[in-house]
């Protein structure tokens, strides 16, 4: 599943092994490895992978067929009941969305 998966994120981002591989700082035999079934990643590099595509590990092992992770605008409107605009929720996403890149990169 995992392997299928991870495929399928590549090519639907127009990516090549050699690109994902650089954006991971993996070989691009590493990524053909897992794409053949033939690796595994570990708890990082498969943390750095649901990262990169904006999914969860649990889509990715296939835990679960929603490719995105859990709701965090539901989430957050739990946890902050009614206080919490969706302005809000959305600028904490893009912030989200910007620090995970700028972690990405270190």
């Amino acid at each position: 599943m995992f392997s299928q998966r991870l495929r399928a994120l590549r090519l639907k981002h127009g990516l090549t092994m050699k690109a994902l591989g650089k954006q991971l700082n993996v070989a691009p035999s590493t990524i053909s490895g897992y794409e053949n079934g033939n690796r595994k990643p570990d708890m990082e590099t498969l943390q750095k992978l649901a990262d990169f595509f904006h999914s969860s590990t649990d889509y990715l092992i296939g835990r679960t067929d929603n490719p995105a992770p859990l709701e965090q605008s539901e989430e957050l409107k739990l946890f902050y009941s009614d206080t919490i605009t969706d302005e809000e929720i959305n600028y904490l996403k893009e912030s989200l969305a910007v620090f995970r890149k700028y972690r990405a990169k270190q």
